[in-house]
Order: C-alpha cells, then structure tokens, then sequence
C-alpha cells in the first residue's frame, strides 16, 4: 500500500485521466503529489524528464501524460501521435528505472487490441492479430509502452505495471469536435443543435459499431487500487463489463440534452472498429469493480459542461 505522505508523480495531471486521478488522491489524503504542466516539464525532452527524476525522486509514478485524439485527428496527424506518445513513454519510463521510482503505472488504450478481436477481449488477444487502420500509429505507441514496461520488470527487477481502460469520458473531456472522442463529441453537437434550433444533427457511420464507456473517476479509482494491489507484468483491462451501440449512446445523450430533432447518419464515413468490449473478469478477480452507470455518467458529463462551456477546450 502507498504511504499517505510517499511522494507520487502524476504526469499528465491537466488532461482527463491525470486530473482525475489527482482529484482522488487529494480526497483519500495522499499529501505528497508531484505534478508539473507542460510548460515547466516537456515530457518530450529526454534530458529536462531525466533532470525532473534524478531531482525529485518520486516513489511512484502514474504514467496518465498522452496525445490522444478521435478518429479524426489519428487519421491527420498518425506521425504525430506516434512520435509524441513513444518519446513521452520512453522519457518517463527510463527515468523512472534510473531514479529508483518504486512502482509506475501506465495507462494504454483499448485500441491495441486486434480490430476482429473476439468479444469481450481478454487481454492475452494482445498482437494476435491486425490492428485497426484508423488509429495504429497511437495503437503502436501504446503497445510498445507496454511491452517496454515488461522488458524492464525483467532486465532490471522493477515494479512497472500497465492497465487499458475501455473508452473513458467525463469532467474535464475535451469537447472539440475536431479532435474529441465520439461522447464528448456527441454531447457538444446535440447541445449546439438544440441552441441554434437545427432540425437535424448528422453523424459519422452507422451507428451500429459498440463501445465500452467508463466515467473518469471510475477509472481513477480502477488505478489507485491497481497501484495498491497489483504487481504483474501482464496487462490489465479496465473496463465495465457492458457496451452499448453508437446508436444507442446517441439517442441517450440526445435525451439527456433535450434535443428533439433528427438524427442523420453519414454512411460514407468510417465505422472503426465494430466492436470493443474488454473482459473485465480479471479485474474482478483482483477484486474491483466499477459502480458509475452510463446514465448517471452521461448526466454528470453533461452538467460540467453545461457549467465549463465558456472555458473548456474547443
């Protein structure tokens, strides 16, 4: 278990996983939390990360820092997406092996799995087969993160653990249209249509692909009780245990947001993957669980954008 006053490292404390893991933290009491913007500490500066470690020797590390982006913004900028997340990955990872650090947690994705892999996804289908096109260059990113965690728990003994949580959304999403997920996303079209009086609202695909969602502070809690309790090379998914049709999701929040239009998929643009939902029973067994419903998730969502509109990304 970490000691209340050990000092922990939360890299990419302003994007939505590391915010919300700060935010636990705080809460539960922990008094010695390292964070630094972008501004103070490139992560993408090998010697500025190095100098940052062998200064503050944080115990723990929650590796959360990440370029991420829809399928729009994977598809425009791929070599951007690869080249961000190695550099950060490698940065932080092997100055954390140099720096003593106890523990490190590495978040992935969803993503690196195969495209067709069998549902619910366990976590040994990872590399068993083609990834999807459309976001390979993060899928590869985050794949070699992984597996430079594990070679380095082998080589040199220490403690570095990866989990890949399911789709995640909540306070502190980024709601630009351009380069958002498909939630936050949905929840800024459906609130801009409903304020302008649009009579329709057109999205990408069929609608038909299904996805797995998890609130951000359930995701934050699915970490802190990783970084407590588990200590194995071999990822962990971090997930629900439920998906839902892009259809169906859309209908919520356009419920939730009071929309009463149309709406009107665009079957000429890409699907993605048809399906991601993550075998969660290993979790479980570890003995978490999440306890955020979609709808509540949603309404939460929703509310801090209501009341951050004027002010968030995008």
């Amino acid at each position: 278990m970490i000691n209340k006053d050990a000092k922990i490292f939360v890299a990419g404390h302003r994007g939505l996983v590391g915010s919300a893991i700060f935010r636990l933290l705080k809460k539960e009491g922990y008094t010695n939390i390292l964070t630094r913007t972008r501004e103070n500490l490139d992560l993408l500066d090998d010697n500025k990360v190095k100098d940052f470690f062998q200064k503050e020797k944080p115990d723990y590390v929650f590796l959360a820092a990440a370029k991420v982006g829809g399928i729009v913004a994977n598809a425009e900028k791929p070599a951007d997406f690869i080249y961000e997340n190695l550099k950060i990955e490698t940065n932080v990872i092997h100055s954390s092996y140099l720096a003593g650090v106890k523990k490190l947690l590495f978040l992935g994705s969803s993503c690196i799995y195969p495209k067709l892999a069998k549902q619910p996804i366990k976590e040994e289908y990872l590399l068993s087969g083609y990834l999807e096109k459309s976001n390979m260059a993060y899928a590869v990113s985050k794949i070699a993160g992984i597996v430079m965690c594990q070679k380095y728990n082998e080589q040199y003994g220490t403690n570095f653990i990866s989990a890949m949580p399911s789709n995640l959304y909540g306070p502190g999403d980024n709601f630009n249209l351009k380069n958002s997920h498909v939630l936050p996303a949905l929840i800024r079209r459906f609130y801009e249509a409903k304020e302008k009086g649009r009579d329709s609202v057109e999205l990408w695909g069929t609608g038909t692909p299904k996805r797995e969602f998890i609130y951000i502070d359930d995701l934050a809690k699915a970490c802190l009780f990783l970084m407590n309790n588990y200590n194995d090379s071999e990822i962990i998914n971090i997930g629900v245990g439920e998906d839902i049709s892009i259809k169906e999701l859309a209908e919520t929040i356009k419920e939730e947001i009071g929309y009463t239009g149309e709406i009107r998929w665009d079957t000429s643009k890409p699907d993605g993957t048809p399906r991601k939902l993550l075998d969660v029973s290993k979790l479980k067994d570890q003995g978490w669980e999440s306890s955020i419903t979609l709808d509540e998730g949603v309404k939460k969502t929703y509310e801090w954008f209501l009341e951050n509109k004027d002010n968030i990304r995008g």
